[in-house]
């Protein structure tokens, strides 16, 4: 980095609601993902993002610096068209599970490069891996490889891919973190846009088991993400859906999985079968 920064008076200016300047959002963002700037250090700063937020300006700079923090991935060769889905989780939702071969058997490549569990919502990750023998952790010649002779990947984002967000994720669920708007978001799309998918539809939860419990805070979360996604040259769209209530009949991760396939097979239960198939239309 050209210039380093005090990391206290980092914190002290976002504590007082300034916005901070693209250097210095830069040189964070590296030297937190370097070990330069301590757990306890970055968790004031978050906890100050939580009560002050960021300018949209600022959210471009952040989210650019946890992409540039790695490698971007480039799907370019995969021969069809690539479109990939991020819900932002809610209880019950094993959507990803029946949507990716789904949308693959329609001729669309999805490179679902899921997570895990964040705060109180099981992540796709941990579902799949009640499965016994399955692997989470593929390299990236073979999740090319997949996408390209079977259309669809569920896969864990590889250790360079936006590894800024890898640590700050970690450390937002245990310091209270998890529930702000411009870190959910920049989390979010700076994994989706260094994927390298062409396209993107997001699902946005809304609701009591939601982290988004209003309706207003889950369309601002909605339109911020969007913005992030076009400005980085993703075709993104997102779709607002209820979870004031588990989503199927099961909550767990090998009872979620089970269900999956079951609605697979032609069966599962009615909600769960309307939203996947939503959301299938427009990716």
């Amino acid at each position: 980095m050209s210039a380093d920064f005090d990391v206290v008076d980092l914190i002290r200016a976002k504590r007082g609601g300034h916005s901070l300047p693209a250097e210095a959002v830069a040189w964070l963002i590296d030297a937190y993902t370097h070990g330069r700037v301590a757990d306890e250090q970055m968790s004031a700063y978050l906890m100050a993002v939580v009560w002050r937020g960021m300018s949209p300006s600022e959210l471009d700079r952040w989210t650019a610096a946890m992409i540039d923090s790695g490698e971007r991935l480039d799907l370019a060769g995969v021969g069809r068209p690539t479109v990939d889905k991020h819900s932002t989780g809610g209880v019950g939702d094993k959507v990803s599970l029946v949507l990716v071969p789904l949308v693959a058997a329609c001729g669309v490549a999805v490179p679902q490069l899921s997570g895990r569990g964040l705060g109180h919502t099981g992540g796709t990750l941990d579902k799949m891996e009640s499965i016994p023998g399955w692997r989470a952790d593929l390299p990236v010649e073979r999740m090319r490889r997949q996408l390209t002779e079977i259309g669809a990947v569920i896969c864990a984002a590889g250790a360079g891919l936006a590894p800024a967000d890898r640590k700050l994720y970690a450390l937002r669920d245990v310091t209270g973190t998890v529930e702000s708007i411009p870190l959910i978001a920049s989390s979010i799309m700076s994994k989706k846009i260094a994927e390298g998918t062409s396209a993107l539809l997001l699902d946005v939860k809304v609701g009591s088991g939601a982290f988004m419990t209003s309706l207003d805070d889950a369309r601002e979360l909605a339109r911020t993400m969007v913005g992030l996604g076009t400005a980085a040259g993703v075709r993104t769209e997102a779709v607002l859906t209820g979870m004031d209530h588990p989503l199927g009949r099961t909550a767990g991760n090998a009872l979620e999985v089970a269900e999956a396939v079951d609605t697979l097979r032609g069966g599962g239960p009615k909600d769960l079968v309307e939203i996947t198939v939503a959301l299938a239309r427009v990716m």
